[in-house]
């Protein structure tokens, strides 16, 4: 029996296809088809269209919702007419990931969350020549670039080329990654 908690995981995960009739992913494709973002509407869908039980629709939709090989969200986020705003999400990336190791990236559907102890930011390709930059900086004033953001993030600020991620974008996400820790 699977004592520890990483043990016990694998354990379920090997045991996806015997105890729900799919393969992860199987269950990846199906849930990436049908347009549900979040894990509450995920572990609905999988119990009640499919008859999984609860704890292996909440480990399916804890994978969906995973960045991995098996659904490149990002690539997704970036396909057809967004496809140009990909070199700059992936500056805004690199940027955040040299101002510590305990950055963390976690695609979304929509968007790309960038967390430590929580998140601190949020890149989202809005439209086709835009990516608006949510940071949680609460307090702050909004002014010039920095706008008023929503629920998610307190502040945004658009970016449409390479050059707008210049030093002040930086200071922004410098000062929201330090007040996540």
């Amino acid at each position: 029996m699977a004592n520890t908690v990483d043990e016990q995981l694998a354990t379920m995960l090997a045991n996806i296809p015997e105890k729900t009739g799919r393969a992860l992913p199987e269950w990846l494709r199906l849930i990436s088809s049908v347009d549900l973002e979040k894990h509450g509407q995920i572990v609905k869908f999988l119990k009640s269209e499919h008859g999984v039980t609860h704890g292996f629709a909440n480990l399916i939709a804890s994978k969906a919702l995973e960045s991995g090989d098996e659904i490149d969200l990002v690539s997704a986020q970036y396909a057809g007419p967004k496809a140009a705003l990909r070199p700059l999400h992936d500056q805004i990336v690199k940027f955040a990931l040299s101002l510590g190791d305990d950055v963390e990236i976690a695609p979304k559907k929509a968007s790309v969350s960038l967390r430590r102890k929580k998140q601190f930011a949020l890149i989202t390709p809005a439209t086709k020549t835009r990516i608006d930059l949510g940071l949680a900086l609460k307090g702050e004033t909004a002014e010039g670039r920095l706008q008023v953001g929503n629920a998610m993030c307190s502040h945004k600020i658009r970016l449409e080329s390479a050059t707008d991620l210049d030093g002040e974008v930086k200071d922004w996400i410098t000062k929201a990654y330090q007040r996540s820790g």
